[in-house]
């Protein structure tokens, strides 16, 4: 396969990371002073806040990092190996370490949307944690097909 055949899936992915690297930049702060803001007698609500979304970043990267390495698999026409379907099984594991991160997480995120009177905090949380599942879902569906098929074509190619 060209090299350059999955380009736009891998500047989609680099893409995909700058937004979360921007929020972690200039938002996460903003949001913990304003969690310590709201409940000013709670002082390490800060750094909850700062070790909650920080935590989720980390699998989201390391995510993002093994779907670059998949795209790159398929480049070098490894795509039916046991390595893709290591990067499907780390995906799959990122995605559920965000979505429990944030579900261990909600607790604050009711915090700051029952003194702030905004509720919409909690649905972004529970998007969050949905579509992580969601993801985790469609990894391990696509690395059991993949596994099966590197099976059938191991099969094949003994009895040929």
């Amino acid at each position: 396969m060209k090299s350059g055949s999955t380009l736009f899936l891998k500047i989609a992915v680099i893409l995909m990371g700058i937004p979360i690297l921007a929020l972690c930049i200039f938002l996460v702060p903003e949001i913990a002073n304003f969690a310590a803001e709201l409940y000013p007698d709670i002082a390490y609500l800060k750094y909850l806040v700062f070790i909650d979304l920080y935590a989720a970043a980390i699998p989201f990267y390391f995510a993002l990092y093994q779907a670059f390495k998949l795209l790159s698999y398929i480049d070098k026409n490894k795509a039916f190996s046991e390595l893709s379907v290591r990067a499907l099984k780390n995906i799959k594991y990122c995605a559920i370490a965000i979505s429990t991160i944030f579900a261990v997480g909600m607790p604050l995120f009711y915090l700051v949307a029952e003194r702030d009177d905004a509720p919409g905090i909690i649905l972004i949380g529970m998007v969050i944690i949905f579509a992580s599942i969601v993801i985790a879902v469609f990894a391990a569906v696509l690395q059991r097909l993949l596994q099966e098929a590197i099976n059938i074509k191991s099969e094949n190619d003994l009895t040929v």
